[in-house]
């Protein structure tokens, strides 16, 4: 079973809510909402995609790189909790 599959409703429940950004964000145009008002929910929309594909990124990087029983100062393992948080810093 991959990553995806075992995350699947944690997954699905941020995509569920991305889809209510995007009604909201279509609401708000067809509304004639102000510039601004459209820009937040877009950027929140935006801001919530990036945490859905670091979330997919970070839960394939432990499932293919860090063996959990691996030594916690194993170079490999440091080196993909490492890139975990440089996925973080860029996309949340």
């Amino acid at each position: 079973m991959g990553h995806v599959a075992r995350e699947k409703q944690k997954l699905l429940n941020r995509i569920k809510r991305m889809r209510g950004q995007i009604e909201a964000i279509e609401r708000a145009v067809e509304a004639d909402e102000e510039c601004t008002r459209v820009l937040q929910q877009a950027t929140a929309c935006r801001g919530a995609l990036d945490g859905f594909i670091a979330e997919v990124i970070e839960d394939h990087i432990h499932d293919t790189l860090i063996d959990p029983a691996a030594d916690p100062h194993d170079p490999r393992r440091l080196a993909a909790e490492e890139l975990v948080a440089i996925v973080h810093t860029y996309l949340t």
